[in-house]
C-alpha cells in the first residue's frame, strides 16, 4: 500500500535526525517564520536558535510538531517537488476546512494533515 511505504520511509528518516537538523532543514525549506508558526512559537527568530548546536531545545510540543511537519515535508517534496510542497504548506486546504497545513499542525491536527498530504501524493485530492 502506497501510504504505508511513504509514511514508513519518511518517518524512519525523520526519527534518525536530531531535532536541530530537522529544524535547520525546515528553516531552509519553509523559512523560520513559517517554522515558528507551525511549532506554536510567537518568536519568528526562535527556529534559528533551535537549529544552532548551542541553542535552546524546542519544548516537547514544539518538537512533536517540528518532527511531524518534517515528515510531511519529506513525503510531499519527494513525491511532488519542493515548490509544490511549500505551496501546500501555506495554501488554504479543503481537506482541512480551508485552514492552511501550518495552522492545522500548530493545532495538533496531525491525522487530518497527514490525510491531506497523502491525498496530494495519491492524486485523490478532490476536497
Amino acid at each position: 500500500m502506497a501510504i504505508t511505504t511513504h509514511v514508513t520511509t519518511a518517518h524512519t528518516r525523520m526519527i534518525k535526525l536530531d531535532i536541530r537538523e530537522i529544524t535547520r532543514r525546515l528553516n531552509g525549506a519553509l523559512g523560520a517564520t513559517l517554522v515558528a508558526s507551525l511549532s506554536g512559537s510567537k518568536d519568528a527568530k526562535l527556529p534559528y536558535r533551535w537549529a544552532k548546536a548551542d541553542g535552546p531545545a524546542p519544548k516537547n510540543e514544539a518538537m512533536r510538531r517540528l518532527q511531524f511537519a518534517y515528515e510531511q515535508w519529506t513525503m510531499l517534496a519527494e513525491a511532488e517537488g519542493e515548490h509544490v510542497a511549500r505551496a501546500w504548506f501555506i495554501g488554504a486546504n479543503p481537506w482541512l476546512g480551508y485552514d492552511t497545513p501550518v495552522t492545522a499542525i500548530r493545532e495538533d491536527r496531525f491525522k487530518d494533515v497527514a490525510t491531506a498530504a497523502q491525498a496530494v501524493i495519491d492524486d485523490s485530492f478532490s476536497g
